[in-house]
């Protein structure tokens, strides 16, 4: 056990996929997880697996994009279960080339995948502040973000957007005694890489990358879990502005 017993986290984006498995991985190691989700019945679901699994959990609904929305959120888990942690995981993806894809798409993809993490970590951050919380803020990067990849290039830039927000971050809430973090997955079976592979040239680009990874597959979202979980932990109590990649070696860049 990772010493989460006393903590409460809050997980955006745990209806499904890698947040419902950071959402698990944190309720087993001692955490109250609250399961963010715009989708009621994805964020029930996953709380009732915990449940079933012996954790606790309590569901807030909201969409991360709005600001407003997400200071309610984190003031509200504050006031019912104090909040210790926030994992900044909501993220959407669409697999097109650059010149190919609507500005509108563009939109969505920042708004979701940059903004939404700015927005959760300013909520959390304004908490930790105001009460003289230690907290710990874990933002969910890409390793398109380090290198780049193909049919995916604003998605990637919104990515490197979070690593640089970060670092800075982590740089200004030190003397807080917040430390701020990026995990950064490779590609992972998730139901949403399962949808980007049913076109054409989502299965080109993502069913290729798999004999590319030196341990020999896809990230499964318990990987990504695991390195969340140590980010919480006080094992990383000494630990902040850094990047953790957890793509079974597919990049190995500095």
């Amino acid at each position: 056990m990772r010493g989460l017993e006393d903590k409460t986290v809050l997980v955006t984006g745990s209806g499904r996929g890698i947040g419902r498995s950071i959402a698990r991985r944190l309720a087993e190691e001692g955490a109250t997880v609250a399961v963010n989700d715009i989708d009621e019945a994805n964020a029930r679901e996953t709380a009732d697996i915990i449940a079933d699994e012996g954790g606790d959990s309590l569901t807030a609904i909201a969409d991360v994009t709005d600001f407003e929305a997400m200071q309610t959120t984190v003031r509200d888990i504050a006031e019912a279960e104090g909040l210790d942690v926030i994992v900044n995981n909501a993220g959407w993806d669409r697999i097109e080339w650059f010149l190919d894809q609507d500005p509108d798409v563009w939109d969505d993809l920042i708004d979701l995948n940059l903004k939404g993490q700015m927005n959760g970590s300013r909520a959390a951050a304004e908490h930790f502040v105001e009460t003289g919380t230690s907290g710990t803020i874990i933002n969910i990067s890409s390793d398109a973000a380090r290198v780049g990849s193909s049919g995916e290039a604003v998605y990637a830039g919104a990515k490197g957007g979070v690593i640089s927000f970060t670092k800075t971050l982590a740089r200004e809430l030190a003397r807080n005694d917040v430390n701020c973090n990026v995990v950064a997955p490779g590609p992972a079976d998730t139901p949403l890489t399962r949808e980007m592979r049913e076109t054409d040239l989502g299965e080109k680009i993502l069913g290729g990358m798999t004999g590319q990874v030196p341990l020999g597959r896809m990230a499964e979202p318990e990987d990504i879990a695991g390195a969340v979980a140590f980010f919480a932990s006080e094992d990383a109590s000494f630990v902040t502005g850094q990047v953790l990649s957890v793509s079974g070696g597919l990049t190995m860049t500095d």
